[in-house]
């Protein structure tokens, strides 16, 4: 099959009709081997990921997976084929609770141990999140099951008012400052009418296919907006005739944008739809792609180059700056950076088990460090400068709402307080 502009991919099937290879001329090509509960996917990279399976019928899920880099995560389900718990590459397990009729996710608990909670009225419309902080959101809902109000962690509610039993799109929305919202909207759900909480009304045109066709605000202001007849847009006028253009080519893709004022700046494109250069005021950049769609060069307007690489699960390892330099970067099993390297400098990044961020070194010597309370919240950033600890201190209110911020400077043998604002 081919898409219009694109080029064409191919298939190959086995006896039992299931495809064996996925043939893709400018970009990633797949070979599948399957065997009783294994399925090994093999991209023309020479990348391979293993994939093994339990069930019968349309109960086969996939409990394991080989990844290129040669790590293994794993996924459990109940009887019913649903997903239970994942471990990740290091070994790490998140579990999900279910409500064993709907199936709807009741909890999920991290490998912290912090708990996540879901709850549901009848109709399984989701009524409530408590998070692992003890903080809460709640959802209500009327007869019909719209929603009415909404209130978020922070305590705020907005809630949502209708025109009549029928009507699926409210008609007013009152924040938690009073402030109210008007919409209309029409019988296909498009919005007619917009006023804000200051009275202001803004009104929308639409042609026969839903398309945008004019935005009127107040004082006049208006925005006139035209498609193709592919529904691309094509051309968007202000009330003072002041046109802007855009070109596109045979795939979709968006090729010129030509601005009142006649600048015009253009966009080539490869095979796949992938940007290779940009042209702005007669500056030209340009990317270069592998096989596999990734950016491995970049060449600025200056012709200055910067080449990227990358490990087998497309993490970005290798960065030549167009100053010359070049940073490297590792990753642990789950993705999380650990090390960068600049020239002579050499970073470590250290974590909790909750995945936050600790603290860093540059060349074995403390740099940042960052600290959490008990609801996970940030409270402490901190470094060394010329021999002192410069801190900045965050306070909440039981919302977790940002109170206060105190910067301090202190000595980080005694912790005697030097300077705070």
């Amino acid at each position: 099959h081919r898409y219009a502009g694109r080029p064409e991919m191919r298939y190959r099937y086995d006896d039992a009709g299931r495809v064996v290879e996925q043939l893709n001329p400018a970009g990633l090509s797949y070979r599948y081997q399957y065997e009783q509960d294994r399925i090994t996917v093999t991209d023309s990279l020479n990348r391979r990921e293993v994939l093994h399976t339990e069930g019968g019928a349309g109960l086969k899920r996939v409990v394991k997976k080989e990844l290129a880099d040669g790590s293994v995560t794993h996924s459990g389900y109940d009887a019913a084929g649903r997903l239970t718990a994942q471990t990740d590459a290091a070994g790490r397990r998140t579990e999900y609770g279910l409500n064993v009729v709907s199936g709807d996710i009741t909890d999920i608990t991290t490998p912290d141990g912090r708990e996540t909670k879901f709850y549901y009225n009848d109709g399984n419309q989701l009524t409530a999140v408590v998070y692992p902080d003890g903080l809460e959101s709640r959802r209500e809902y009327d007869e019909p099951g719209r929603l009415v109000s909404e209130t978020s962690r922070s305590g705020e509610t907005v809630r949502y008012r209708y025109d009549d039993a029928h009507s699926e799109l409210p008609a007013t929305t009152t924040d938690a400052t009073g402030s109210t919202r008007q919409m209309t909207w029409s019988r296909y759900g498009q919005l007619l009418a917009f006023t804000d909480c200051s009275g202001y009304q803004t009104r929308y045109e639409y042609d026969r296919f839903g398309q945008m066709t004019a935005v009127h605000r107040e004082e006049g202001i208006s925005l006139y907006r035209h498609y193709d007849n592919r529904g691309r847009l094509t051309s968007v006028k202000d009330a003072q005739g002041r046109e802007t253009q855009y070109e596109y080519n045979a795939a979709g893709d968006l090729t010129a944008v030509i601005t009142p004022d006649g600048n015009r700046s253009e966009t080539q494109y490869d095979a796949w739809g992938k940007a290779v250069s940009t042209t702005q005021g007669g500056l030209t950049r340009s990317m270069e792609y592998d096989a596999a769609g990734r950016v491995i060069s970049l060449t600025n307007e200056n012709g200055s180059h910067s080449d990227f690489s990358y490990d087998a699960l497309d993490r970005l390892v290798q960065q030549g700056g167009f100053d010359g330099r070049t940073q490297r970067y590792h990753y642990d099993l789950t993705g999380k950076l650990t090390q960068s390297e600049d020239e002579g400098l050499v970073t470590l990044w250290y974590y909790d088990e909750s995945d936050r961020i600790t603290h860093r070194t540059v060349n074995g010597e403390p740099a940042e460090q960052w600290q959490y309370d008990d609801h996970g919240w940030l409270t402490d950033i901190s470094h060394l400068s010329e021999g002192h600890r410069v801190a900045v201190h965050y306070g909440y209110d039981d919302k977790g709402r940002l109170t206060g911020e105190r910067q301090t400077v202190e000595n980080p043998e005694t912790g005697e307080l030097l300077w705070q604002h």
